[in-house]
């Protein structure tokens, strides 16, 4: 792997049941939502009402194990929500699923259809490996506020992922800074699906695999690898 993803021991002994997938994408070509990417989001979402049926997001046995995490590590759930919960939400009202860009609409597709949280990070902006850490409280994290660039910083005892520069994502996956983001002049970017117990590796493994083809075929002659999955007991 061109970029180095690691998950310290803290975040390993907090979460026993975390697997991550990633992939790794070179010669995308990103831009604008189109109807196809729109088509697959609203497939998406009807994808995932047939797999509730009836249900809330958070009933689902997948999203109540993300639940239970954040609440470990101190947040609320209820009012800081993993990334694909709060996809799944938006999913089910009148507005559905936000258009950000193709390559956003593409993982937020499979994100939604198999209630997995996924993100994806712009390589050429990343700084050193990403790592998956107890945050200390001092990070920095750049975000932005009412149209201007401000500086946050996470609580201390946070998972979030950062890098060389600082923190990436806040509260595990549920806010993206727009530093490492995927725009539409992104080229190679880094997708990563995250999973806990009670979802099998293999749930996991199917929706990359799915990604990866979606990557495909809206960037043809990209380079896509997928890698095998990391679990909190082996390595990263």
């Amino acid at each position: 792997m061109t970029l180095t993803l690691t998950v310290s021991d803290e975040v390993r002994a907090l979460a026993p049941g975390f697997t991550h997938v990633a992939i790794e994408a070179y010669g995308l070509a990103n831009g604008p939502s189109t109807e196809a990417s729109s088509a697959l989001l609203d497939e998406a979402a009807r994808r995932l009402a047939a797999r509730l049926d009836g249900r809330a997001p958070h009933e689902d046995p997948h999203l109540a194990a993300w639940r239970e995490v954040y609440t470990a590590f101190g947040s609320k759930p209820s009012r800081t929500r993993n990334s694909a919960e709060a996809l799944a939400k938006r999913a089910l009202t009148e507005a559905g699923l936000p258009r950000i860009n193709l390559l956003v609409d593409l993982y937020n597709a499979i994100s939604v259809a198999h209630l997995i949280p996924v993100g994806g990070e712009d390589i050429d902006r990343v700084q050193g490996g990403m790592r998956l850490v107890r945050a200390t409280g001092e990070e920095d994290f750049v975000t932005v506020a009412g149209g201007a660039e401000v500086i946050e910083h996470p609580d201390a005892g946070e998972v979030v992922w950062r890098d060389e520069a600082g923190v990436t994502c806040r509260r595990w996956n549920w806010r993206q800074g727009p530093r490492t983001r995927l725009t539409e002049e992104t080229v190679s970017g880094i997708f990563l699906l995250e999973t806990l117990a009670p979802m099998p590796v293999p749930k996991a493994q199917a929706a990359a695999a799915e990604l990866a083809e979606l990557l495909e075929k809206f960037s043809p002659g990209a380079r896509v690898e997928v890698h095998t999955p990391v679990t909190a007991a082996t390595p990263a």
